[in-house]
Parts: structure tokens; C-alpha cells; sequence
């Protein structure tokens, strides 16, 4: 079986030759191709091992950090390692945190005997906001170095990562505090349609990467998923300015 992986921390080709000979001192280890450009390794593997034992072995190489990125998808059903995991189990921490989202909010409309979609539009996106934001800053080095792998802008400029994330929890405020609505969609707007060209293009292209939209806690990977996601946001946003004007 073959897994693909992400490694953060490497810098050169010398980093890349450290990596691998580390990797193949693992015993059930066959094969790994490290690269530098967009740092990833394959890892052909006899039977499955954990990240945890491969990231026991980078760390005799140097201070690199390596995470699964293909999220299980494409691991061949293997009883004797337990690692196939359905579509549903893969998805289910973002499924859970948007019900509970949904859920929260439709409560608070509910409650106050006069439900207004607008309202409940603001609630939802300042709760999305905010916890998404909160994952991010749970390790946003990690969330800025897997965000680089796709998104458009943070592929030229990493720091964008760590400025996405402070600009989600700004807005999760400004939509609770209802600050200058127009400016505050229009920013919604703009900052997702940006993060939506990038994921396009990944899912376009077919490229076996991890979503970052948990930041790095959850390894969750690209897929149509997070398409669906960016574009409610901006759906919701879009109205909100058409409301507004």
C-alpha cells in the first residue's frame, strides 16, 4: 500500500536526503519518494504505519512534520490494519460542528417568537466565523503551511495564512456586533470567493491534498466539501449586500 504525506520543515535537498533515509530505516518501509517543491513524501508501506512512528523517525533527521494528507481515501480495505474509514466518518467533525451551528442558532431565532432569516443568516456566520477560526489558531503555523498548498494567494505568500485567520475571527465579531453590515458581507465576500478559486482548483485538478478549514487538528481532505462550504458563505453574504443596498 501506498500513502501520501505532507513534510513541513524542509529547506533544501539535504533536508529531502535526510528525510528519506530515515523513512526507509523503518522496517515495513519499501519505498519513499521525498520532494522538496510543495513537500510531500510517498510511502509504500508492507502493512500500515501509524503517523505517529513516522514522525518518530523524521524527527532523527531534523525538526520536520509530517501529517496524511490523502485522509484515508485512497487506502486500499485492509482489515488487518483497520485504517479504511468511510466517507461519512472521514467528514463527520465538520458535519457535526455545522449542525451544531445550525442547530444553536435556529434555537435563538426560535426563542425569540419572531424568526427573520437575516438574523439568522448574521448568528450563523458569526458562530461559523469564530469557531473556524478558533481551530485555525489551535496550531496556525500548521493551518498557514497547509492553506499554502492550495490557496492561491497563500501559494505566493504564507503569511496570508496567519492574516486569513485573524480576518475570520474579525468578522465572526463584526457579524455579532453587527458592524457596517455592507462593509463587513463585502469583506465576507471578497476574503471566500478568493479562498473558492483555490479549492476549485485543487478538486479541478484533482490533487490529493488536506483541507484546512479545521486547521491542522482535523486531517480532512479536499474535496467538493469544502466547496460547498465557501460557497454558502458567500451565498450568504451576497444576499446580505442585496438586502443592504
Amino acid at each position: 500500500m501506498t500513502h501520501t504525506y505532507q513534510i513541513s520543515g524542509m529547506t533544501c535537498n539535504g533536508c529531502v536526503t535526510k528525510a528519506k533515509s530515515e523513512l526507509l530505516k523503518i522496517g515495513d518501509v519499501t519505498e519513499a519518494e521525498v520532494q522538496l517543491q510543495s513537500p510531500q513524501a510517498k510511502i509504500s508501506m508492507q502493512r500500515h504505519i501509524p503517523v505517529t512512528a513516522l514522525q518518530s523517525a523524521l524527527s532523527k533527521a531534523g525538526q520536520f512534520t509530517i501529517t496524511e494528507i490523502d485522509g484515508g481515501m485512497n487506502h486500499p480495505i485492509n482489515k488487518e490494519d483497520g485504517n479504511t474509514e468511510s466517507w461519512l466518518k472521514v467528514y463527520k467533525p465538520i458535519f457535526i460542528i455545522g449542525a451544531f451551528i445550525s442547530g444553536i442558532t435556529l434555537l435563538i431565532e426560535f426563542s425569540l417568537n419572531n424568526f427573520a432569516w437575516e438574523r439568522w443568516m448574521q448568528h450563523f456566520m458569526a458562530a461559523f466565523f469564530i469557531v473556524f477560526s478558533f481551530f485555525k489558531l489551535l496550531d496556525i503555523k500548521g493551518f498557514a503551511e497547509s492553506y499554502a498548498t492550495y490557496d492561491i494567494i497563500a501559494r505566493k505568500w504564507q503569511g496570508w495564512g496567519y492574516v486569513y485567520t485573524f480576518t475570520e475571527l474579525a468578522l465572526g465579531i463584526a457579524y455579532l456586533l453587527k458592524f457596517n453590515p455592507l462593509l463587513t458581507n463585502g469583506v465576507t465576500f471578497a476574503v471566500m470567493s478568493i479562498s473558492l478559486a483555490g479549492v476549485v482548483q485543487s478538486v479541478l485538478n484533482k490533487r490529493k491534498i488536506q483541507c484546512a478549514c479545521l486547521g491542522s487538528v482535523f486531517k480532512l481532505p479536499m474535496s467538493t466539501i469544502t466547496i460547498v462550504e465557501d460557497a454558502v458563505m458567500i451565498g450568504m453574504s451576497a444576499f446580505m449586500i442585496l438586502k443592504s443596498v
